[in-house]
């Protein structure tokens, strides 16, 4: 039941303009799923889903791995505008980024959800990137140096 509740929940919000949480239980409700406020916070927060900006102006809730969202195009500005190095070893990506800068640069690199990275790690001014396998790093290397302004 979870899954399929948070399966409508991201068609209703790809769908529609819903502002508050309650919004949203009034529609699950309307698709048939009786749902606490509670019940549809915790699916906000397991879905990771965010408050981004409508074309009216009002506040919406959207999925942060929306690959075409105004988020993602914002981490990708943000991680070209704050990495300055990138270099690997084997299946390892060091990345590094101005001072401060490594976690809004690591969520874009999460939010990209590439098959071929296993995992990040940021710190202050290093990501640390892990890939699936050597060919995976030497590929994902060249396209990270390639992001960068």
């Amino acid at each position: 039941m979870k899954y399929y509740r948070h399966s409508k929940i991201l068609e209703i919000i790809e769908n529609n303009v819903i502002e508050t949480q309650e919004e949203l239980a009034e529609k699950l409700r309307e698709c048939g799923i009786d749902v606490t406020q509670a019940t549809v916070s915790r699916d906000i927060k397991e879905l990771r889903l965010i408050k981004v900006m409508a074309e009216d102006g009002r506040y919406r809730y959207a999925s942060i791995y929306t690959p075409d969202s105004d988020l993602a195009a914002r981490l990708r500005t943000i991680f070209a505008e704050s990495v300055v190095g990138v270099d690997r070893a084997m299946n390892i990506i060091v990345i590094k980024t101005l001072s401060g800068m490594a976690q809004a640069a690591a969520s874009a690199i999460d939010t990209m959800n590439w098959p071929e990275i296993v995992g990040s790690i940021a710190g202050d001014d290093t990501i640390l990137v892990i890939t699936r396998n050597e060919k995976n790093s030497i590929e994902l290397a060249e396209r990270f140096k390639r992001m960068m302004r």
